[in-house]
Formats: structure tokens, C-alpha cells, sequence
């Protein structure tokens, strides 16, 4: 082999190692710096995505196309990010946000902002309602370590409710997620318990991160991890009765947010972690 033969294998494979590796994930574009924290997706329109940040970050809510660039921003009124962990919407186009992250399972102001659907806002400025609740199963703020079970992630909304998926964070590491549902009414609520779901027991990949429901309502999506465990063919509020289909999309990512643009398609973000992530992808339900 002489040396222009060697220099040129080496480049080649030098070129194979940088190539990053999605899985079964199409990606779709890198998201702008200002979300390397986005915690929550919903699709209005099918082509425009809204999206927010997790604990700490802006009172803001962002539009980005799907190539992941950033085409709008508001400033979300009457509301505080105290930790906004995901977004849901519901038939006319109003957005909901999940105020409801609580890794130590200490909050007594669990909450929920509904805004005027974006897509119809002009300005810099959305103004948003307050919903308010509480988890009747919580007793104590925080709880003992095996009792953990009242932090959020995730919800949808369908007909006229909002249904919440916590996130386990027990000590041992049981994987069990509370569904919930609550009016989705401006007001105080007491979230009903409908059902329970365990994924599996692995904290790294099982705990739920994000969820979604389709545009047909016969679909529910719940994300980890690298996973997303697909619900069809249920017929009452506890659609974890239905059936279950767990897909590995075999890529490892801090991956936090789920959404629909029609019945078959998801997209999925995923947080940036050192040189990892911040990135927009796709997957096609078979």
C-alpha cells in the first residue's frame, strides 16, 4: 500500500469516527443555543414547533421550524419558570405549560400556564392564565425517599382534561409512574389518580421524560431515554390498559421532549449534555 493509499484511508476512517450516530433517529438540525436546556415540544400547524427550557431559564416560549432554527419568541406573562418541564395544547390551539418539575419532591405550587394559541399572537409578549393543583397521595413535603413519586415531566390534553405522567424518583429505584388527570380550567384542582405504569427498573433510561397523544387521539406516546413506550387500542382514561409497544431508538441521549405532527410521525429534542444533544429529530411510527 503506498503512502497517498494509506493518507487516504486514514482520512476516510478519521471521517467515519466524526460522523455522529442517531440510531433510529432522523435528525433534522441542531437547536440554537438559548434552548441547550428545552424541556417541552408541542406541533399547532404541523411545520412551526413550540418549545420551552427546565428550571432556571427564561419566562419564554420559543417557535422553531423543522430544521430546528429559531423563527419566533415570547415572553410568557403572569408566569414564572419555576421548572417548566413540558408542553401540551388542545383543540383550538392553546398551549399549556407544565409548571410541575419537582426533583425533590418538596413544591406546594405545582402548576400549569395556559396561553392564547401562539400561532394567532403577534408582538413579543403572551399573556398566560394560571392553573393550579395538588396530588391528594402526597402527604408530606418532601416524602421519604421510597415515597419520591410526585416529580413531572410530562402531559397531554384530551378532552378537556390534562393527564400527567410523574417521574420516579425513589431510593430504591421501583420505576413506577402515577398517571394522573386534571381539568384543564383555570382554577385550584386535586389531580385524580386513574393508573400506574412501570416501564422498567433501570433509572438511567426508564424514568418518563416527555409524553404526547396523537392527532387522532388513538395514540399515546411516553418517552425515556432512548426509549418510547407506544400506547394504542385503549378505550378509557388509564390508557396504559391498551396496548404496549417499547421502541429502542438506540441512541443515548438526555432526550426530554415528545410531540405529534400527524398520527405516524414524532419528533423528539434532547438536552445538550457536554458535546451531546441540543438537537431536533424525527421518527416514523411503522
Amino acid at each position: 500500500m503506498n503512502k497517498l493509499t494509506i493518507f487516504l484511508v486514514f482520512v476516510f476512517l478519521q471521517g467515519c469516527a466524526q460522523k455522529p450516530y442517531y440510531g433510529d433517529l432522523t435528525y433534522l438540525g441542531k437547536l440554537p443555543s438559548k434552548l441547550s436546556e428545552i424541556s417541552g415540544i408541542v406541533s399547532i400547524n404541523n411545520t412551526t414547533v413550540w418549545a420551552i427550557e427546565d428550571n432556571g431559564n427564561k419566562d419564554h416560549l420559543y417557535a422553531i421550524n423543522l430544521e430546528a432554527n429559531l423563527v419566533k419568541e415570547f415572553k410568557v406573562e403572569n408566569a414564572k419558570n419555576h421548572d417548566w418541564e413540558d408542553l401540551a395544547k388542545d383543540e383550538k390551539g392553546n398551549l399549556y405549560i407544565g409548571n410541575f418539575g419537582n426533583n425533590a419532591n418538596d413544591r406546594k405550587n405545582l402548576s400549569i400556564y395556559k396561553t392564547p394559541n401562539p400561532e394567532n399572537e403577534t408582538g413579543k409578549k403572551i399573556k398566560a392564565e394560571k392553573i393550579t393543583f395538588h396530588y391528594p397521595e402526597q402527604k408530606k413535603f418532601p416524602p421519604k425517599k421510597s415515597k419520591l413519586m410526585f416529580d413531572c415531566e410530562a402531559f397531554f390534553y384530551k378532552n378537556n382534561f390534562l393527564y400527567l405522567i410523574t417521574k420516579n424518583r425513589t431510593k430504591p429505584y421501583t420505576g413506577k409512574a402515577f398517571i394522573y388527570k386534571i381539568p384543564a380550567v383555570v382554577g385550584s384542582h386535586e389531580a385524580t389518580l386513574i393508573g400506574e405504569f412501570t416501564a422498567c427498573t433501570d433509572q438511567q433510561f426508564c424514568s418518563v421524560t416527555g409524553a404526547d397523544i396523537s392527532p387522532d387521539g388513538k395514540k399515546v406516546v411516553l418517552l425515556g431515554s432512548g426509549f418510547i413506550w407506544l400506547f394504542t387500542d385503549f378505550s378509557s382514561d388509564d390508557f396504559t390498559k391498551g396496548t404496549l409497544r417499547t421502541i429502542d431508538v438506540k441512541h443515548r441521549t438526555q432526550q426530554e421532549s415528545i410531540c405529534f405532527i400527524d398520527n405516524n410521525t414524532l419528533l423528539i429534542a434532547d438536552e445538550q449534555s457536554k458535546t451531546k444533544g441540543r438537537n431536533l429529530y424525527s421518527y416514523k411510527i411503522d
